[in-house]
């Protein structure tokens, strides 16, 4: 039951990725001042929600865990994955709109309230998990397969705020995020990850 928990990740690291370009230009300096405020605490981000990922899906695999332990490693990876994209949508809605860019407040506030959303499920599935009855095995177990599945109907909203980000670093946009220092290392110390 727990490689369906490691199943529902499969997409889910992409997200590391977003807000990372990887190409250059002259840019303005409004919008690069907005991107580096958005780039510079995305590595920190990253990390957190790249080690939460890794944290559920090595439980997932290991069958010597106790109920105990996967309850405590599924809990503390369901809080990290709600702070990290808390902090992401707190970084890009205290930056605010791309300057100069069409369309760019809407974007913004669209990535926000998707990612958003995203933390709160994951606060959610954290909850859930704390919740589960530990000393009984199959109520454990029962409790756990119902979180798998909510975490792999995730999948979309996941996806959805994937979007939003992809659609907030178009353009000029994207070239400004692609130079500032805090995106580069996110695109290079990210681990490959299948989508």
């Amino acid at each position: 039951m727990n490689k369906k928990l490691a199943a529902a990740l499969s997409g889910g690291a992409v997200l590391v990725l977003a807000l990372t370009g990887c190409s250059s230009d002259e840019g303005n300096k409004e919008l690069d001042a907005w991107a580096k405020k958005v780039c510079d605490p995305v590595p920190a981000q990253n990390r957190k929600i790249s080690t939460a990922y890794d944290a559920i899906t090595k439980a997932a695999k290991d069958t010597t865990s106790t109920p105990e332990e996967l309850q405590k490693t599924d809990s503390q990876a369901f809080q990290d994955l709600a702070e990290g994209y808390k902090a992401r949508a707190d970084v890009i809605n205290t930056a605010g709109a791309p300057p100069g860019v069409e369309g760019g407040a809407t974007k913004q506030r669209d990535a926000v309230t998707k990612l958003t959303a995203l933390s709160t499920a994951y606060a959610d599935l954290k909850k859930k998990v704390d919740e589960l009855d530990t000393k009984n095995q199959g109520k454990f177990a029962t409790g756990l397969k119902t979180v798998s599945a909510e975490m792999k109907q995730m999948e979309s909203q996941r996806n959805s705020a994937l979007t939003a980000l992809k659609n907030l670093e178009q353009g000029d946009t994207k070239q400004a995020l692609a130079e500032q220092t805090g995106c580069k290392q996110a695109t290079t110390s990210a681990p490959a990850t299948k989508s």
